[in-house]
């Protein structure tokens, strides 16, 4: 699905003295298939933008048009939406109500009016997706479980809706290293597996670095930046200015400057600030 946004604006408790403008002439264009990177500080606009997506929130102004359909025409059914467009809201396990890890992930589609075949056909794929043993867990309590099960519980119940749209606002949000790493390599396996739209929002530039196609990068309800990995992080000066970080690999590249050593500027993984430093190295033993 394409999600093309128009002059979005949004404004909290409009008309009192606690108004507060959370997006300001908003305008994005997502293409069918892209994974996206939607980052910036709390209070940047990030969380409010994606509840537009299926219609939690309807815009003061502007338009969300999703595959030529404007969701924000008061005669769409978004309840018809909200099936394409799945969003995982932070601390999504805080979301878990049902007495079985099977019957919270089957809530979703059992409210489709789905057959019971069919339902389970999708509780087993959507816990396959996110690596949790079906004929293990499918009868335990979703709250026995570990904070990274959980969460891979709650991702499993919106991906049983088969949405064309993946939105997961800070996944890895209170999770230690290990389970954090092991979300997102779940969430890129699932865009080159099942090849739909992603956006993963995130206060951290690590880990969207290596994952997303392009970055979205938002400021005081504004889009700031947006394009491909190495065109947001050549502009550290940007960031840094609006209290973003960027990848330590393009932070270590930027210091090796300061002592003569140029490299490539575009550099934010291991592996090619590896290749580049040998080739400098390479280069001075050679000369």
């Amino acid at each position: 699905m394409s999600i093309k946004i128009e002059n979005l604006t949004y404004i909290y408790n409009p008309k009192t003295p606690f108004e507060t403008k959370a997006l300001d002439n908003v305008n994005l264009e997502i293409k069918k298939g892209e994974f996206i990177g939607l980052i910036g500080h709390t209070g940047s606009g990030k969380s409010t933008l994606t509840q537009h997506l299926n219609g939690l929130i309807k815009p003061t102004t502007g338009k969300i048009i999703i595959d030529d359909l404007d969701i924000t025409n008061p005669s769409v059914k978004l309840v018809e939406v909200r099936k394409k467009v799945g969003l995982v809201f932070q601390y999504p396990e805080h979301q878990l109500f049902e007495e079985t890890v099977y019957k919270d992930i089957a809530f979703g589609p059992l409210n489709l009016g789905l057959k019971e075949e069919e339902i389970e056909i999708r509780v087993k794929e959507a816990m396959e997706a996110v690596k949790l043993p079906y004929e293990e867990l499918k009868d335990r309590s979703p709250f026995e479980l570990s904070g990274g099960q959980k969460r891979r519980v709650a991702i499993a119940g919106v991906l049983a809706m088969k949405p064309e749209v993946l939105i997961l606002d800070e996944p890895t949000a209170g999770l230690d290293p290990k389970s954090r790493d092991e979300i997102l390599e779940e969430v890129k396996l699932l865009h080159e597996k099942y090849k739909i739209t992603i956006i993963l929002v995130s206060h951290s530039m690590e880990d969207i670095a290596k994952l997303v196609d392009r970055i979205i990068v938002m400021h005081r309800g504004k889009v700031r930046l947006i394009g491909e990995p190495r065109e947001i992080f050549k502009q550290a000066n940007v960031l840094e200015s609006i209290g973003l970080g960027i990848p330590q690999i393009t932070h270590l590249i930027n210091k090796l400057k300061t002592h003569g050593i140029y490299l490539r500027d575009d550099i934010f993984t291991v592996e090619e600030a590896r290749e580049e430093i040998l080739k400098w190295i390479r280069g001075k033993e050679n000369a």
